[in-house]
């Protein structure tokens, strides 16, 4: 029933993915940290205050979530047990961003090839950091593909991952580790204290994930008719070239894959961001690398379910 749980979870995901007007956990999250970090916020007034108002932030939120979601699960089974694996099937549902990824990369790729450039970066301007407001075609290209290869790590394989290791509390745990990242955890002066604890948990939360990513993406490349092989090679070669620890190695494949260049120098908070270039310009970057990185995002994340599912299976056997 577990197995089977997670697949039809997965197949939710890729048919309809989240609704924008449905309840969804995540905005729940965004509310609990947005709460938590005003009062955090109230009461530290040193970085070093925050720093550490930071790292209680980070155990409420996680810790909070993933006991809801424990409580909620269990007294669902205890209700009816198939009231419990209901529940199970949405909190994994949930937790999967698979077709909402690619439905944000085909929004900002529709309107760049109706040449509506104005159209194309407000959209992407929704899904990044970076300043949009100037950025050309390619960049365009670019900014998308890097945002798909970054993203099959943290809205797919591990979520997947951590379903594995502690079913579905603990996979709404971990998105509530990314969450916290993608609000507080970046370097700008307003975040570099508080979101501190929260970047660098969700590096380690990721660190698995992103490294199985580059392996995955490439076997997908092998399945896609890609260059499985450069996958594998510009991913390894490439793996540190981003501030992240984690970042690269998806990008990394991805490019190796399309044979294509990623990263470069992009502008963040108003200020310039020199990032090392990914992978080998073989040919310049298209607006049909935009289609084969989503791709290449199902076909990796497949693998990836089918790997977790194999591995839970004989674990199950094994005990």
């Amino acid at each position: 029933m577990t197995l089977l749980a997670w697949s039809l979870a997965w197949l939710i995901d890729f048919v309809i993915g989240d609704p924008q007007r449905w309840p969804h956990p995540v905005r729940w999250i965004g509310n609990l940290i947005n709460a938590v970090q005003r009062t955090v916020r109230r009461l530290c007034r040193s970085d070093r205050a925050l720093r550490i108002g930071g790292g209680v932030m980070w155990l409420v939120v996680v810790g909070l979530t993933y006991s809801v979601a424990w409580s909620v699960l269990t007294l669902a089974a205890w209700v009816h047990p198939w009231l419990g694996w209901g529940v199970e099937v949405w909190m994994i549902f949930t937790v999967l961003a698979g077709r909402c990824l690619a439905r944000s990369a085909e929004e900002v790729a529709r309107p760049l090839r109706e040449n509506d450039l104005a159209e194309s970066r407000l959209k992407l301007s929704w899904i990044v950091g970076r300043d949009t407001s100037a950025l050309q075609p390619e960049q365009i290209n670019r900014a998308v593909v890097e945002t798909v290869a970054e993203n099959t790590v943290d809205g797919i394989i591990a979520p997947l991952f951590f379903l594995l290791l502690g079913g579905a509390p603990l996979a709404m745990a971990y998105k509530a580790v990314n969450t916290l990242d993608s609000m507080v955890g970046y370097k700008h002066e307003k975040y570099r204290a508080i979101g501190m604890v929260s970047a660098r948990l969700d590096d380690v939360a990721n660190f698995i994930p992103a490294r199985l990513s580059w392996l995955l993406i490439s076997a997908a490349a092998f399945l896609c008719r890609l260059d499985a092989a450069h996958a594998l090679r510009i991913g390894w070669r490439d793996r540190y070239n981003h501030s992240s620890p984690n970042c690269a190695w998806s990008e990394a494949a991805v490019a190796g894959a399309l044979g294509i260049r990623l990263g470069g120098p992009n502008d963040y908070f108003g200020q310039r961001v020199d990032k090392p270039w990914i992978g080998d310009a073989r040919r310049d970057i298209a607006i049909d690398d935009i289609s084969r990185t989503i791709r290449l995002m199902w076909v990796a994340s497949t693998l990836a379910l089918l790997l977790f599912m194999a591995v839970r299976f004989w674990l199950i056997g094994a005990a």
